[in-house]
């Protein structure tokens, strides 16, 4: 009887494997997108910053116009089309998106630079990409089913959507301090929340499109992720210039 387990059992370990090796590319896929995003933002928010501070004209423009309020809520209007249209799309049109929005993003962060020091963008740049490696590998490793705690998070991300909207009106440092506070730790549970989502998600059976696609969301949720969380520590530990 031993015998005939035998080929099943090697078989078996052999789709395992496979499994396991086409998991290990997806993920690097994602992470790929992903970091060649914060690239193209970064690039873009700085060179963009320094055409704004080159002339009166520029700044004038970008900052005290309605133009502002384009350069704003474009990036928003480019997740949705994203979440919402992305299955009607090829996975050529959906990665130029995602590129499109990343460089978009750009254009709504380069004020960071123009508020706070470059040496305090790049210290929290560093701080923020450290605590994201470390929750997101957790998310990856952990056997835990972080579902529950995801659905928790998600209730806390639409709390302090809702508190930085009253914020702008009521323009409390105290609110906005603690609002820093809880981003921190709403991101930080939804770094791993959404590896371990992305990594669950994953099916070999999946044809390359669909699995381009859903390398491409994952990616943004993961930028999305660690966007934020560099924002709400920028906010607490950034150095603003005089």
């Amino acid at each position: 009887m031993a015998e005939f387990d035998r080929p099943t059992i090697a078989a078996g370990a052999g789709s395992a494997a496979v499994i396991d090796q086409g998991l290990r590319s997806y993920m690097l896929r994602v992470y790929n997108y992903m970091a060649g995003g914060l690239v193209l933002t970064g690039v873009v928010a700085y060179f963009f910053s320094q055409w704004s501070v080159a002339s009166e004209a520029n700044m004038q423009l970008v900052y005290a116009s309605p133009l502002k309020w384009l350069i704003i809520l474009a990036p928003l209007a480019f997740v949705m089309v994203l979440s919402f249209g992305i299955a009607r799309m090829s996975a050529g049109a959906a990665q130029l998106t995602f590129w499109a929005f990343a460089a978009v993003m750009g254009l709504s962060l380069s004020s960071i630079f123009l508020v706070y020091t470059g040496t305090s963008i790049a210290k929290v740049f560093f701080i923020s990409a450290a605590t994201f490696g470390a929750m997101s590998l957790y998310g990856y490793t952990t056997k835990r089913d972080l579902t529950a705690i995801g659905s928790f998070l998600f209730m806390g991300l639409v709390g302090i959507i809702i508190a930085s909207l009253v914020n702008i009106f009521l323009a409390s440092s105290a609110l906005a301090f603690g609002i820093s506070i809880i981003g921190v730790l709403i991101f930080v549970g939804l770094t791993a929340y959404d590896t371990q989502k992305i990594k669950l998600n994953y099916s070999a059976s999946y044809g390359s499109d669909v699995l381009a696609k859903g390398a491409i969301m994952g990616a943004l949720s993961l930028y999305l992720d660690f966007i934020n969380l560099f924002l709400m520590l920028l906010r607490l530990t950034g150095s603003q210039r005089n």
